[in-house]
């Protein structure tokens, strides 16, 4: 029976995730290979994030004219979403299949595997790097109680991103080896525009055009709540219609590209 671009990248998608325990073991052998010989391990992770935030929150809080207690809470919360859960991964899914290029041209193993094992990983990197702000949560007496728990759906939208910045960049990014660099630059830019060192409020009736940047709507799913306020609507409405763009076009795109991975990387 001959198969059909999409039902053969559709196939290679149900196999990755039948593969899970796979990819997690692979996930996991990536953090201890990359800290192999290291005494404090991952833990290094925690102890640069403790130094940034306590550095540029001092200097920010009095450039903001911010008060500590309220100003550290956010800036500690938001590097670790930023650092990890959103730059990290977009940047990591450029080199996604070309970091595995020895493992795709010695075993038949589908793709998506690749992608969930760079998502475990990020997600071990994210365990260490979270710590921080839950430490400056707790010095300060600042706890979001039940209405954190709303971020979770969209830490599983963000997963999913993920995914498909994968499946898309991924593939892109093997075919056409001048992207990442671009993507790092843009995401440098991205930085600076998106309220992750400075407050939406700081300016006043024009942050309701912050909507309007796709970083900003998906960082508020998951921060608002933990600070303790619900992202608004908007927000929400132009995070799932973006992620179900994006997420189509990588589907789309691993669709297009799947037969000649295993040449471009």
């Amino acid at each position: 029976m001959i198969q059909t671009r999409t039902s053969r990248a559709w196939d290679d998608l149900v196999k990755g995730l039948a593969s899970w325990r796979l990819a997690v073991s692979l996930g996991r052998t990536d953090i201890s290979l990359r800290y192999r010989g290291s005494v404090l391990g991952p833990f290094w992770l925690t102890l640069s994030s403790l130094i940034m935030v306590a550095a540029m929150g001092g200097i920010y809080a009095r450039l903001f004219h911010m008060v500590l207690r309220d100003y550290l809470p956010f800036l500690a919360l938001s590097l670790a979403l930023w650092q990890v859960g959103l730059a990290s991964i977009i940047q990591e899914s450029c080199t996604c299949f070309i970091d595995a290029a020895s493992t795709i041209h010695a075993m038949r193993l589908p793709f998506t595997l690749h992608v969930i094992r760079l998502l475990v990983r990020n997600a071990i990197v994210f365990a260490h790097s979270i710590v921080v702000p839950i430490g400056v949560f707790v010095l300060y007496g600042v706890w979001p109680g039940l209405m954190g728990l709303a971020s979770i759906p969209g830490l599983l939208l963000w997963l999913l991103d993920g995914f498909a910045a994968c499946l898309l960049l991924g593939a892109l990014c093997a075919r056409f080896r001048d992207i990442p660099p671009i993507v790092a630059a843009f995401l440098q830019i991205a930085f600076y525009v998106t309220p992750v060192i400075w407050q939406p409020s700081q300016l006043g009736p024009r942050s309701r055009y912050l909507v309007a940047n796709p970083f900003y709507d998906l960082m508020e799913l998951v921060r608002a709540p933990i600070l303790g306020h619900w992202p608004s609507p908007a927000a929400i409405v132009v995070a799932l219609a973006l992620s179900a763009i994006w997420c189509a076009l990588g589907f789309l795109t691993f669709v297009r590209t799947r037969d000649r991975l295993a040449f471009w990387v």
